[in-house]
Protein backbone atom coordinates (compact mmCIF):
# COMPACT_ATOMS: atom_id res chain seq x y z
CA UNK A 1 0.00 0.00 0.00
CA UNK A 2 1.22 3.53 -1.42
CA UNK A 3 0.53 5.70 1.93
CA UNK A 4 1.46 8.98 0.78
CA UNK A 5 -1.22 11.45 0.81
CA UNK A 6 -3.51 8.72 2.68
CA UNK A 7 -5.45 9.66 5.28
CA UNK A 8 -4.96 6.90 8.42
CA UNK A 9 -6.62 7.01 11.60
CA UNK A 10 -4.55 5.20 14.33
CA UNK A 11 -6.29 4.20 17.58
CA UNK A 12 -4.47 4.46 20.97
CA UNK A 13 -1.78 7.09 18.78
CA UNK A 14 -0.64 9.07 21.20
CA UNK A 15 1.74 6.85 23.59
CA UNK A 16 3.86 3.81 22.84
CA UNK A 17 3.55 1.53 19.80
CA UNK A 18 0.39 3.59 18.02
CA UNK A 19 2.72 6.59 18.70
CA UNK A 20 5.15 5.58 16.65
CA UNK A 21 2.95 4.12 14.20
CA UNK A 22 1.62 7.63 13.51
CA UNK A 23 4.63 9.16 13.35
CA UNK A 24 6.56 7.01 11.13
CA UNK A 25 3.26 6.56 8.55
CA UNK A 26 3.71 10.69 8.65
CA UNK A 27 7.32 10.09 7.44
CA UNK A 28 6.27 7.72 4.73
CA UNK A 29 3.77 10.68 3.69
CA UNK A 30 0.41 9.60 5.14
CA UNK A 31 -1.83 12.29 6.79
CA UNK A 32 -2.34 10.88 10.33
CA UNK A 33 -5.15 11.27 13.05
CA UNK A 34 -5.04 9.82 16.55
CA UNK A 35 -6.80 8.88 19.23
CA UNK A 36 -6.16 9.00 22.72
CA UNK A 37 -7.60 9.48 26.20
CA UNK A 38 -4.88 12.30 27.75
CA UNK A 39 -5.68 15.43 26.56
CA UNK A 40 -2.02 16.65 27.32
CA UNK A 41 -0.46 13.65 25.10
CA UNK A 42 -2.69 14.77 22.32
CA UNK A 43 -1.85 18.30 22.25
CA UNK A 44 1.54 17.55 22.10
CA UNK A 45 0.55 14.86 18.55
CA UNK A 46 -1.32 18.16 17.42
CA UNK A 47 2.10 20.22 17.44
CA UNK A 48 3.44 17.79 15.37
CA UNK A 49 1.05 18.27 12.81
CA UNK A 50 -1.43 15.12 13.69
CA UNK A 51 -5.13 14.85 13.98
CA UNK A 52 -6.76 14.27 17.24
CA UNK A 53 -9.77 12.92 18.33
CA UNK A 54 -9.98 12.35 22.41
CA UNK A 55 -11.88 9.44 23.15
CA UNK A 56 -11.69 6.60 25.38
CA UNK A 57 -12.60 3.43 23.41
CA UNK A 58 -13.79 1.05 26.45
CA UNK A 59 -17.32 3.07 26.10
CA UNK A 60 -19.80 3.67 23.23
CA UNK A 61 -19.11 7.58 23.76
CA UNK A 62 -15.59 7.41 23.03
CA UNK A 63 -16.40 5.19 20.25
CA UNK A 64 -18.64 7.33 19.10
CA UNK A 65 -16.34 10.31 18.73
CA UNK A 66 -13.74 7.89 16.81
CA UNK A 67 -16.25 7.71 14.04
CA UNK A 68 -17.97 10.80 14.41
CA UNK A 69 -14.55 12.65 14.23
CA UNK A 70 -13.66 10.92 10.91
CA UNK A 71 -16.98 11.43 9.19
CA UNK A 72 -16.94 12.54 5.83
CA UNK A 73 -13.18 12.29 5.25
CA UNK A 74 -11.46 10.28 3.11
CA UNK A 75 -10.20 7.23 5.17
CA UNK A 76 -8.04 4.76 3.53
CA UNK A 77 -6.11 2.98 6.76
CA UNK A 78 -7.21 2.06 9.81
CA UNK A 79 -5.09 0.92 12.64
CA UNK A 80 -6.68 -0.84 15.78
CA UNK A 81 -3.91 -0.83 18.10
CA UNK A 82 -5.55 1.14 21.21
CA UNK A 83 -5.10 -1.58 24.07
CA UNK A 84 -5.20 -1.41 27.55
CA UNK A 85 -4.13 -4.82 30.28
CA UNK A 86 -6.60 -6.18 33.29
CA UNK A 87 -6.31 -6.26 36.78
CA UNK A 88 -8.41 -9.87 36.57
CA UNK A 89 -7.64 -12.42 39.09
CA UNK A 90 -9.84 -15.60 38.64
CA UNK A 91 -11.33 -15.79 42.45
CA UNK A 92 -11.86 -12.33 42.82
CA UNK A 93 -15.23 -11.47 41.62
CA UNK A 94 -14.33 -7.67 42.17
CA UNK A 95 -11.53 -7.66 39.71
CA UNK A 96 -14.50 -8.46 36.37
CA UNK A 97 -15.04 -4.73 36.30
CA UNK A 98 -11.80 -4.57 35.26
CA UNK A 99 -11.77 -7.25 32.62
CA UNK A 100 -14.96 -6.06 31.32
CA UNK A 101 -13.21 -2.76 30.06
CA UNK A 102 -10.66 -4.19 28.66
CA UNK A 103 -12.75 -6.53 26.76
CA UNK A 104 -14.62 -3.76 25.83
CA UNK A 105 -11.41 -1.57 24.79
CA UNK A 106 -9.57 -4.60 23.22
CA UNK A 107 -11.95 -6.64 21.44
CA UNK A 108 -15.36 -5.02 21.14
CA UNK A 109 -13.98 -1.44 20.34
CA UNK A 110 -11.88 -2.59 16.69
CA UNK A 111 -15.00 -4.73 15.91
CA UNK A 112 -17.23 -1.77 16.43
CA UNK A 113 -14.81 0.23 14.35
CA UNK A 114 -14.15 -1.97 11.49
CA UNK A 115 -18.13 -2.28 11.03
CA UNK A 116 -19.14 1.05 11.23
CA UNK A 117 -15.39 2.91 9.20
CA UNK A 118 -16.35 -0.02 6.49
CA UNK A 119 -18.17 1.77 3.91
CA UNK A 120 -15.72 4.85 4.26
CA UNK A 121 -12.71 2.46 3.63
CA UNK A 122 -14.61 0.69 0.57
CA UNK A 123 -15.19 4.14 -1.23
CA UNK A 124 -11.52 4.66 -1.47
CA UNK A 125 -9.09 3.43 -4.47
CA UNK A 126 -7.13 1.47 -1.96
CA UNK A 127 -7.82 0.93 1.47
CA UNK A 128 -6.48 -1.20 4.59
CA UNK A 129 -7.59 -2.48 8.33
CA UNK A 130 -4.36 -3.12 10.32
CA UNK A 131 -5.20 -4.95 13.78
CA UNK A 132 -2.37 -4.93 16.47
CA UNK A 133 -2.79 -8.36 18.27
CA UNK A 134 0.02 -9.81 20.20
CA UNK A 135 2.17 -13.11 20.37
CA UNK A 136 -0.09 -13.61 23.23
CA UNK A 137 -2.79 -14.80 20.97
CA UNK A 138 -0.95 -17.42 19.97
CA UNK A 139 0.96 -18.78 23.32
CA UNK A 140 -1.42 -16.81 26.23
CA UNK A 141 0.09 -15.74 29.58
CA UNK A 142 -1.27 -16.84 32.58
CA UNK A 143 -1.27 -14.14 34.41
CA UNK A 144 -2.73 -12.06 31.62
CA UNK A 145 -5.57 -14.57 30.67
CA UNK A 146 -8.48 -11.54 30.04
CA UNK A 147 -5.91 -9.61 28.06
CA UNK A 148 -4.39 -12.73 25.79
CA UNK A 149 -8.26 -13.66 25.40
CA UNK A 150 -9.13 -10.07 23.91
CA UNK A 151 -5.85 -10.36 21.89
CA UNK A 152 -6.81 -14.07 20.60
CA UNK A 153 -10.23 -13.18 19.68
CA UNK A 154 -8.75 -10.04 17.41
CA UNK A 155 -6.51 -12.26 15.63
CA UNK A 156 -9.44 -14.55 14.79
CA UNK A 157 -12.00 -12.17 14.22
CA UNK A 158 -8.93 -10.52 11.61
CA UNK A 159 -8.55 -13.85 10.23
CA UNK A 160 -12.24 -13.76 9.09
CA UNK A 161 -13.15 -10.79 7.85
CA UNK A 162 -9.57 -11.15 5.83
CA UNK A 163 -11.58 -13.57 4.20
CA UNK A 164 -14.49 -12.02 3.96
CA UNK A 165 -12.81 -8.79 2.48
CA UNK A 166 -10.62 -10.83 0.17
CA UNK A 167 -12.59 -9.88 -3.35
CA UNK A 168 -12.63 -6.36 -2.35
CA UNK A 169 -10.23 -2.74 -2.08
CA UNK A 170 -9.83 -3.58 1.26
CA UNK A 171 -6.32 -5.39 2.78
CA UNK A 172 -6.36 -6.95 6.32
CA UNK A 173 -3.92 -6.83 7.79
CA UNK A 174 -3.11 -8.33 11.34
CA UNK A 175 0.00 -7.38 13.45
CA UNK A 176 1.38 -9.58 16.02
CA UNK A 177 4.32 -7.64 18.16
CA UNK A 178 6.06 -8.92 21.13
CA UNK A 179 6.64 -7.60 24.45
CA UNK A 180 7.52 -4.06 24.14
CA UNK A 181 8.61 -1.28 25.80
CA UNK A 182 5.81 0.94 26.79
CA UNK A 183 3.86 2.19 29.79
CA UNK A 184 1.85 -1.27 29.52
CA UNK A 185 4.90 -3.27 30.39
CA UNK A 186 6.65 -0.90 32.65
CA UNK A 187 6.76 -3.40 35.84
CA UNK A 188 7.08 -6.15 33.63
CA UNK A 189 11.25 -7.49 33.86
CA UNK A 190 12.95 -9.04 30.86
CA UNK A 191 13.76 -8.35 27.36
CA UNK A 192 11.30 -5.81 25.49
CA UNK A 193 11.13 -4.87 22.23
CA UNK A 194 11.47 -0.97 21.55
CA UNK A 195 8.37 0.26 20.53
CA UNK A 196 10.32 2.39 17.00
CA UNK A 197 11.44 -1.32 15.81
CA UNK A 198 8.19 -2.94 16.57
CA UNK A 199 6.39 -0.08 15.02
CA UNK A 200 9.11 0.07 11.68
CA UNK A 201 8.09 -3.88 11.01
CA UNK A 202 4.28 -3.16 10.78
CA UNK A 203 4.63 0.06 8.83
CA UNK A 204 6.74 -1.78 6.63
CA UNK A 205 4.32 -4.79 6.28
CA UNK A 206 1.62 -2.17 5.79
CA UNK A 207 3.36 -0.67 3.01
CA UNK A 208 4.67 -4.56 1.29
CA UNK A 209 1.11 -5.67 1.71
CA UNK A 210 1.86 -8.37 4.63
CA UNK A 211 -0.80 -10.82 5.48
CA UNK A 212 0.49 -10.98 8.88
CA UNK A 213 3.11 -8.83 10.85
CA UNK A 214 5.53 -10.73 12.88
CA UNK A 215 7.48 -8.10 14.64
CA UNK A 216 10.69 -9.29 16.61
CA UNK A 217 10.57 -12.62 18.33
CA UNK A 218 6.70 -13.39 17.29
CA UNK A 219 8.20 -15.09 13.92
CA UNK A 220 10.02 -17.56 15.61
CA UNK A 221 7.22 -18.02 18.35
CA UNK A 222 4.69 -18.76 15.61
CA UNK A 223 7.38 -21.61 14.17
CA UNK A 224 8.09 -22.90 17.65
CA UNK A 225 4.35 -23.31 18.48
CA UNK A 226 3.41 -25.10 15.34
CA UNK A 227 5.92 -27.22 16.71
CA UNK A 228 5.29 -27.26 20.92
CA UNK A 229 2.90 -25.26 21.90
CA UNK A 230 3.39 -25.63 25.54
CA UNK A 231 7.07 -24.26 24.80
CA UNK A 232 5.82 -21.39 22.61
CA UNK A 233 3.72 -20.71 26.53
CA UNK A 234 7.01 -20.95 28.06
CA UNK A 235 9.17 -18.53 26.05
CA UNK A 236 6.15 -15.89 25.76
CA UNK A 237 6.21 -16.43 30.08
CA UNK A 238 10.28 -15.85 29.64
CA UNK A 239 10.76 -13.52 27.52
Amino acid sequence: MDVRGKLALVTGGSDGIGREIALQLQAAGAQVIVTGRSAEKLQAMAALGFGTIAGDLSTPAGVDAVVDGVAGKPLALLVNNAGVGSEYELDDPASLASAAECIRTNLDAPVALCTRLLPTLRAQPEAAIVNVTSGLAIAPRAGGSIYCATKAGLRSYTQAIRHLLKDSNVRVIEALPPVVETNMTAARAGKKMSAHDCAAEIVHGIRTGKREVNAGMVKLLQFVHSISPALARRIMIEF
